[in-house]
């Protein structure tokens, strides 16, 4: 019998978890072993598909989620060199996204469950995130602080105990995902925006501009970027109603910079107030090389360890949502069979 006082890093090497990934435009399923080992990891994005529209399409991205998610499946098992039968469990992302989306993955999941007579695991997306540094980190213990940034969400989190989530700060409006998608948007600039943003960024002053930085004198581990956002466009406006040409790449390394500032200045206020040596960077905007490296520098000045997964796996995927269904099953947690998608799900909302 498998302990259920099972820690973080606690691992069992036999147990083979398949993660399911829908939440939102990618199309992801993995099998990791001992959950720590990635077997396969099979990710079909839909970025080509939604660049037309200059953003995501939610009924073109449930369609396409119905198209793929077999074909996917079979990929990863295959790659894995399993049969589904040799499978322990299977987790799947059931919240927070689109909720079309949502119900394609989870709907395979529970049929694949129950076909198969395993547990059904449902997992909380932003929990996914947290994990894809265990996957590769494999010394990494809480107490920690872990900061998660994604077109969607901007988290940050004391972790105290495996599975033990303290919500320290949330995005109030926007998060910062969202204001990089929608200026690189009245930008001009391709579809998905973060990165486009960030390469435009290279060339530019992160000085030039001096736009907003949203509460970050205030005492709250909160986020706002709603201002920040506002503050861009006007900029871009007023320079396009007065004829000028657009300095695309001053703007796009003085938003980042502001962006950057606000979330490296809360990670390690929270860290420091903590009293942690350990700071996790999690999420689709934990690919982004300046916070990174601001990160990652302030972090040591302060004898603080900094961690964050490989690009691959900062984005949404199969493997990361298994590596938390494997901790959630050593603990013996299970999901009820009516688990439904819940698109506005919060870290720490109850199953």
């Amino acid at each position: 019998m498998v302990d259920k006082q099972v820690g973080w890093g606690a691992e069992h090497a036999d147990v083979l978890v398949l993660g399911i990934e829908t939440s939102c435009d990618e199309t992801a399923a993995s099998v990791v072993k001992g959950g720590r080992m990635i077997l396969s990891n099979v990710i079909a994005s839909q970025v080509e598909l939604h660049r037309l529209y200059g953003g995501v399409v939610p009924e073109i991205a449930s369609r396409k989620h119905i198209e793929l998610i077999m074909p996917v499946i079979d990929l990863a098992l295959k790659k894995a060199k399993i049969k589904p039968t040799d499978l322990d469990c299977i987790a799947v992302t059931y919240g927070p996204g689109l909720v079309g989306a949502l119900l394609v993955g989870l709907s395979s999941a529970k049929a694949m469950a129950l076909a198969l007579g395993c547990p059904l695991i449902g997992i909380n997306h932003i929990e996914g995130h947290i994990y894809a540094n265990v996957l590769e980190h494999k010394d990494v213990e809480p107490p920690l602080v872990c900061l998660t940034v994604s077109g969607g969400h901007t988290d940050l989190l004391y972790i105290d105990a495996y599975g033990d989530y303290k919500i320290l700060g949330r995005t109030r409006d926007d998060a910062a995902g969202e204001a990089f998608d929608k200026i690189a948007r009245v930008l001009g600039l391709d579809y998905p925006g973060g990165p486009e943003i960030a390469k435009q960024a290279l060339s530019g002053d992160p000085k030039a501009i001096d736009f907003p930085r949203g509460l970050i004198h205030e005492d709250t581990y909160d986020f706002s970027f709603s201002g920040l956002k506002t503050a861009a466009i006007n900029h871009v406006h007023n320079l396009q109603q007065k004829g000028e040409t657009l300095p695309i790449s001053d703007i796009a390394a003085s938003l980042q910079a502001a962006i950057v500032d606000v979330l490296v200045h809360k990670t390690l206020a929270a860290a420091s107030a903590y009293k942690v040596d350990t700071i996790l960077l999690s999420g689709g905007v934990g690919a982004n090389e300046a916070l990174r490296d601001q990160l990652r520098q302030d972090a040591q000045a302060l004898g603080i360890n900094l961690y964050y997964p490989s690009k691959v796996l900062c984005t949404d995927n199969g493997a990361m949502i298994a590596c938390a269904g494997h901790y959630r099953f050593l603990k013996g947690q299970q999901s009820p069979w009516d688990l439904n998608a819940a698109p506005q799900l919060r870290l720490g909302d109850p199953v």
